[in-house]
């Protein structure tokens, strides 16, 4: 699933390739998408992203507002003729832009500027522990379900979360109204040096994930528990393992996040 770095790669790339650019065509392919009007012969103005949501805005104050889900990709292309799995196609004078979606699950859909997207923080944009306290001090839900509420937190999913939690040596099944202001603020320093590595690296390519021009990001090389279920803790020796928590699979280690299994 494409979460923060993977959305916030497409976005810089589009913004290289599609500012001040004309949408003259849009094809929707898979009928179960609905319909996209008012926006044929509309400039591109900007392209912004919030969480796992990317907005295309045009003129007349329009959004054209995608969330790409599980396996939704965007892709661009010279070419002529259809990839497999397309749904979309947006048609400019200097390319296309495909949405590529094998499980059918991303949506795209026009707003008025600023409306459709998450309303959770976005963790790029404030990782002060003091923010993530306040949110935090009334909820009893555990560590990592928290942070991949999108209405809490806008744009971690299951990678992040885990190598944050595991970064800043916090036990997933912590309940968040336990966390002291310092577990608070290694948190958002975890998340805020992943995360921006992570977009440095276009994002983590462990299954599906290429970036709009069809490469890999290179994030998965920096990987330090998620997907290493057996393997040696860097930091600690012990050994990784994986758990499902709220139906995700969780990788951890029991022995420097002090994971006591509940």
């Amino acid at each position: 699933m494409p979460e923060l770095p993977e959305v916030e790669t497409l976005c810089r790339q589009l913004r290289h390739v599609i500012m001040g650019a004309e949408i003259s065509k849009t094809q929707i392919i898979d009928a179960k998408l609905g319909t996209i009007r008012e926006v044929e012969g509309k400039q591109v103005g900007a392209v912004n992203r919030h969480g796992k949501a990317l907005a295309i805005e045009l003129e007349r104050g329009l959004s054209l507002v995608f969330h790409l889900r599980m396996t939704g990709r965007l892709l661009w292309q010279n070419g002529n003729g259809l990839l497999p799995h397309t749904r979309l196609v947006i048609s400019f004078s200097q390319g296309r832009l495909f949405l590529i979606d094998p499980r059918r699950f991303a949506t795209v859909t026009v707003h008025k500027q600023g409306n459709g997207l998450p309303v959770g923080s976005d963790p790029i944009e404030d990782c002060d522990p003091f923010h993530l306290q306040a949110i935090a001090q009334r909820s009893t839900l555990l560590v990592k379900a928290f942070l991949i509420d999108q209405r809490r937190i806008a744009g971690l999913g299951n990678i992040y979360a885990c190598e944050i939690l595991y970064q800043a040596r916090i036990d997933p099944w912590r309940r968040v109204h336990t966390l002291t202001h310092e577990e608070w603020k290694g948190i958002g320093e975890a998340a805020e040096k992943i995360l921006k590595r992570a977009i440095a690296c276009r994002g983590t390519s462990v299954s599906d994930w290429h970036d709009l021009f069809g490469n890999k990001g290179e994030h998965q090389d920096y990987l330090l528990v998620y997907g290493r279920e057996g393997a040696a803790c860097s930091r600690c020796g012990g050994i990784i393992h994986r758990r499902k928590l709220n139906g995700r699979g969780t990788y951890y280690c029991p022995t420097c996040q002090n994971c006591e299994g509940g």
